[in-house]
């Protein structure tokens, strides 16, 4: 693990690792960068360096960095539990030939985005003291959906159930209890290891609320009220509020694409939610060190903040570094007026976002993931650090190795026939079985645990 000289309490973040079959399916309704790069070719090797240099710089930068695993797909149980019968290549054959939209949502390498993989609640929130995971449904979408099983097994394979972590299972796949995971929690505090806010965004609630009318709201506020007691939170450090449902048809499809939090520090565009005035309200009441840095719409519009992935950026507090960085995709550079935007804050001496890291997130930006949704936000003490898996913290030597077996194991192109291939199937169980040698993760994997 990390040997540098962290405080007490620290975020770390744990990035997914994007996975041997990582393709442009386009499979995400409401995701505007997913359709609009649909059925082109990928390329999951340069996928999965583009992650693993972010998590090298950021661990470089003195950072917790760790990683987490992609999942196994083709997913031919599902293909089986779905009708089609016969050896493994001949389920992908009929899946190809009879339900191609099938073979696709089993093939995605949406695991990769570790910001829907669960909601995290640390120990100096939760009432037993310890860290709380509860993964997430993804009950929307199906290829989605298939993810909790595995994402359950990567996470306490990662965080030992016990002393330390706690595990729940998902909420009931319903859409009444949709639940996108860590895409739609902020956690606000005025230092990691003391005790914060936890704030639950939500796309949908009662019938008396306004409802987004192109896309589905994907979190309800029902789950975020069932995440809050399982995690043993109190009442009265815990705000729901409601997503703009105008925002959501612009393809604003999980709060992280408009908002993003750390520390003491809420950065959102001024569109972001129902009523943002009465939240700042309730966060200054509760917590008087907050602040808010928000854009204005005429600054940077929804559609740029969409296809820039502006608020999908990560805010981070380096080491001996007053304020906080900005970790932001390439494209937010290669826009004219997100770009302007993101210097007139770091040149204002009032604004606490104080520096911007540029990095290159491509393959995952056409799929319709920026820097925050490859990451989920664990906060952890030093008993806790020492409690996570080893060999699942990102160091030089652990990066190396990582970017050893993508190039061994990756494919450098791949389209949406190549899923009906035999080889792929066989060469994506290869590269995972390895990966879980690498990690110390054990038998997680279906295909291992037959």
């Amino acid at each position: 693990m990390p040997t540098a000289p962290y405080p007490a309490a620290l975020e770390a973040n744990f990035d997914g690792l994007v996975g041997p079959s990582h393709n442009y399916a386009g499979l995400a309704q409401g995701n505007v960068a997913s359709a609009k790069n649909a059925e082109k070719p990928s390329n999951p090797r340069e996928a999965a360096l583009q992650g693993l240099a972010k998590m090298r710089a950021l661990a470089a930068l003195g950072l917790p960095q760790g990683v987490l695993p992609p999942q196994e797909r083709p997913h031919i149980p599902t293909l089986k539990a779905l009708g089609f019968s016969g050896r493994d290549g001949e389920v992908l054959a009929k899946a190809a030939r009879e339900a191609p939209g099938l073979l696709a949502a089993v093939s995605s390498a949406s695991s990769m985005w570790t910001a829907n993989a669960a909601t995290v609640s640390p120990g100096a929130d939760t009432a037993d003291g310890r860290v709380h995971f509860t993964p997430a449904n993804l009950a929307c979408h199906l290829h989605r959906s298939l993810e909790p099983a595995t994402t359950a097994r990567a996470l306490t394979a990662t965080f030992p159930p016990g002393t330390h972590f706690a595990h729940h299972a998902p909420l009931p796949a319903t859409p009444a209890m949709g639940d996108e995971g860590a895409a739609n929690h902020t956690r606000l505090c005025a230092d990691y290891g003391a005790p914060g806010l936890e704030l639950f965004v939500y796309g949908a609630a009662g019938d008396t609320e306004p409802k987004p009318q192109k896309y589905p709201a994907r979190q309800t506020r029902a789950a975020g009220e069932a995440l809050a007691r399982l995690h043993g939170l109190d009442p009265a450090r815990v705000h729901h509020q409601q997503q703009r449902p105008e925002v959501i048809d612009q393809g604003v499809f999980h709060n992280d694409v408009i908002a993003v939090g750390n520390r003491e520090l809420l950065f959102f565009h001024e569109e972001a939610f129902v009523d943002a005035r009465a939240q700042r309200d309730w966060i200054r009441a509760r917590l008087p060190e907050a602040a808010f840095v928000e854009v204005a719409t005429k600054d940077v519009s929804v559609a740029d903040a969409v296809s820039s992935y502006l608020f999908n950026s990560q805010l981070v507090c380096l080491p001996g570094t007053p304020g906080h960085t900005l970790i932001v995709a390439q494209e937010c550079q290669e826009n004219p007026r997100v770009w302007a935007c993101i210097q007139r804050l770091i040149a204002d001496p009032a604004c606490p976002i104080t520096a911007v890291r540029v990095f290159d997130l491509r393959q995952s930006m056409h799929n319709g993931g920026g820097p925050a949704c490859l990451r989920l936000r664990v906060v952890l003490d030093e008993a806790q650090r020492g409690a996570v898996n080893a060999r699942s913290w990102i160091t030089p030597e652990r990066a190396d190795a990582l970017e050893t077996w993508v190039r061994q194991h990756y494919r450098d192109r791949l389209v949406l026939a190549d899923l009906a291939d035999p080889a792929l199937l066989d060469e994506c169980r290869t590269a995972l079985d390895r990966l879980t040698q690498i990690l110390a993760l054990g038998s997680i994997y279906d295909f291992q645990r037959a």
